[in-house]
């Protein structure tokens, strides 16, 4: 055989090969079309389709007047179909997508209008059918856009696909913002009410099929969701705004004022133990005062003098002492176990209820020591009988274990005892010291802290919380007595004699004690400035309790922490119309000057009128006018429409801003007191979302 031969044999069977391996390959296509074709087209479905999950609509969170706390918002993300039946003719398409360029580039101000009819233009030629225009669009806004040009032709015929997503808002901003809380699924992360109550505030997902197009984008297959979701449940909240807001300003500007770490306040109602407000700030490394942790409820620590209340009470109902008892203090020392325990002063020889009122430590230490030091067991069994070991089950997540020591405790010793009589060697948080205090003013009754009164959904309740009572008595009614006597002399004769309110009777403890500082102990000298208490102390309707923690510029309970106990306590009593019983026998007579009011909600002022006993009309456009016996004041509501600037001059802050919001604006805002100046004129049209500065003074 020749190479000529041979090369040609080889190309011979080469060429047979291909051909077999091409027979091969057509056989197994063949055989993928028809014999295995059903099976992988049903994957490839699988693969380009899926359902996704379609967020419910979350529910609301509401305060205990109404307001809201926390709402959730529509925003949606706009995409395009740009071969919509109404523009599939070229002719319908390109005498219009100018004209909608320019009001797309007018309106959002990102890019010329040449540009978006560049862009909308390649977007056709590439036959795209979900066209991104623009995320986080609000519903003011989309309402506009559906009237522009292409999209006015119809939901389906226009293109304009609106995907709807909902936005958390809080409408106060920062009131509250810790007790609303958030919650954070990705990270099992759950803070206050949004996170206790997510089953209920995050409403049932629906279903929705999508399917996957170029780009690794999912477009719905569907204009329609498959599987609707169902909106959330809304949540009442014991919070009062009002309160609330008066709660924060007063502690942040004490804060400010003391350059403290941290502090937080809790108000609450005696009877039911509803939260009124609660605050807490922390100051950031640019020195100013956030919200970032509940102190009132997950700080665990040693309370201090404010504890003595329960070392009294545990003396007094075991009979080891009488509020008329003498006690030698001395020269404001006592040795214990080579222990030296100091008071801030001499005190000589006192009664045990002025030992109270001066918060000498020498004299709860020795009644104490004195007392139980032979049976400590019988000391820390009384304190866990009044359930100061107990966590409150509280219905936000995060409240911090107490502790109180028995002489079982592996960390016990012989200094156990007398430091505990003043409040060391021994944790709780604020709230939990606020319960003990609230069932002295509640007569003997310890209820359980509420925060969370009715869950509604659609209207409807779906659950109600009453007042839950973990005690009812605590005491006898002869040591309650002689306690609240004791917690109103502090106010007259004692350590917050300062902070005492001629108007009104208040009860109350101040608290100092030393803050351990990690390896260095006490060594550092930081403090905790504390006072809890209640008020009328003649018929108690609130309790409160207020904890700043390292104050530079002093830090004595009474200097630190009692100013926001005085300056809440007034501000709420001022503000609690069934407080003041005297309202009714006011008179008005002939014509005066007008009440001083802020110009706002008519019902609101209708509710301050009414319970002054004045008349009132309504058949004049002016807000107010003289009072006259026989016609009475008449004023009118500002009326609020979208898109048309509101006049909120007069009003105070919480109005100015319902008016603004609802009226579709951004507010920003300058001073405090009632508004004096708007940035835009009352009456002007304005295109919503601009932002309007008002000034207060």
């Amino acid at each position: 055989m020749n190479i000529r031969t041979d090369i040609l044999l080889r190309v011979y069977l080469s060429f047979g090969l291909i051909v077999l391996i091409a027979i091969a390959v057509l056989a197994k296509l063949f055989h993928l079309q028809y014999v295995e074709g059903a099976e992988w087209r049903e994957m490839a479905d699988s693969l380009s389709t899926r359902y996704v999950d379609v967020e419910a609509v979350r529910g609301n969170i509401f305060s205990n007047d109404g307001s809201l706390l926390a709402t959730s918002i529509p925003e949606y993300d706009l995409r395009m179909d740009l071969l919509a039946p109404g523009i599939e003719s070229d002719e319908v398409f390109y005498s219009k997508v100018d004209s909608l360029a320019a009001k797309l580039s007018a309106f959002f101000n990102d890019k010329s209008s040449a540009q978006y009819s560049r862009l909308l233009k390649e977007a056709r030629k590439r036959k795209n059918r979900y066209y991104l225009l623009k995320r986080n669009v609000g519903h003011q806004a989309l309402k506009q856009i559906m009237e522009f040009p292409i999209f006015n032709l119809g939901k389906y015929k226009g293109g304009l696909i609106a995907e709807r997503k909902n936005k958390r808002i809080l409408p106060f901003t920062n009131l509250a913002a810790r007790t609303i809380g958030y919650k954070i699924p990705a990270e099992n992360v759950h803070v206050g009410l949004e996170g206790a109550y997510g089953e209920y505030i995050d409403g049932k997902s629906g279903k929705r099929l999508v399917q996957r197009i170029a780009g690794g984008v999912w477009m719905p297959v569907n204009r329609e969701i498959e599987v609707a979701p169902v909106d959330g449940a809304d949540i009442i909240s014991t919070i009062d705004v009002n309160m609330q807001d008066m709660a924060q300003r007063a502690l942040e500007k004490q804060l400010i004022a003391s350059n403290a770490d941290n502090g937080c306040v809790i108000l609450m109602e005696v009877a039911t133990g509803e939260i009124r407000a609660v605050a807490n700030f922390t100051k950031d490394a640019d020195g100013v005062y956030r919200e970032k942790f509940n102190y009132a409820i997950a700080q665990s620590a040693e309370p201090g003098s404010t504890f003595k209340l329960a070392s009294y009470l545990v003396a007094l109902e075991d009979g080891k002492i009488d509020t008329n008892t003498v006690i030698e203090t001395g020269n404001g020392t006592y040795q214990v176990h080579r222990h030296t325990i100091r008071d801030t002063h001499a005190y000589g020889t006192v009664t045990v209820k002025k030992a109270f009122e001066v918060s000498s430590n020498v004299a709860i230490t020795k009644i104490i020591n004195t007392h139980y030091r032979e049976n400590p067991a019988a000391f820390t069994k009384r304190l866990h009988a009044l359930h100061l070991n107990e966590p409150l089950g509280l219905q936000i997540p995060g409240e911090g274990n107490p502790l109180i020591k028995t002489p079982s405790s592996k960390s016990w010793s012989g200094l156990s005892l007398p430091q505990m009589a003043y409040g060391y060697e021994l944790k709780m948080t604020p709230l939990q010291m606020l319960t003990l205090y609230n069932a002295v003013a509640n007569n003997g009754k310890m209820v359980a802290p509420l925060f969370v009164k009715e869950i509604r959904h659609l209207g409807n309740t779906v659950e109600r919380f009453e007042t839950r009572v973990i005690e009812e008595r605590i005491a006898s009614e002869q040591t309650i007595g002689k306690l609240r006597a004791m917690l109103e002399g502090v106010m007259v004769e004692g350590t917050g004699k300062r902070l005492r309110n001629p108007q009104f009777a208040t009860a109350g403890k101040t608290g100092t004690a030393q803050m351990a500082d990690g390896a260095a102990g006490y060594a550092n000298r930081r403090y905790q400035s504390s006072f809890a208490g209640y008020f009328p102390a003649d018929n108690p309707k609130y309790s409160m309790i207020v904890v700043i923690r390292n104050p530079r510029n002093g830090y004595y309970g009474a200097s630190i922490a009692g100013p926001v106990f005085r300056e809440l306590a007034d501000m709420v009593y001022a503000n609690d119309l069934n407080l003041h019983q005297d309202f009714e026998r006011m008179r008005f007579v002939g014509n005066t000057e007008p009440p001083p009011s802020l110009k706002g909600s008519k019902a609101a002022t209708l509710r301050v009128f009414n319970a002054l006993g004045v008349k009132t009309t309504y058949a004049s456009a002016e807000p107010m006018q003289h009072i006259d016996t026989v016609k009475g004041i008449s004023f009118s509501d500002e009326e609020i429409k979208e898109g048309i600037v509101p006049d909120v001059t007069g009003m105070g802050l919480i109005d100015a801003l319902y008016a603004l919001e609802n009226s579709g604006y951004r507010t920003k805002v300058k001073g405090k007191g009632k508004v004096i100046a708007q940035s835009l004129p009352a009456g002007q049209k304005v295109k919503m979302g601009a932002s309007v500065l008002i000034e207060l003074k």
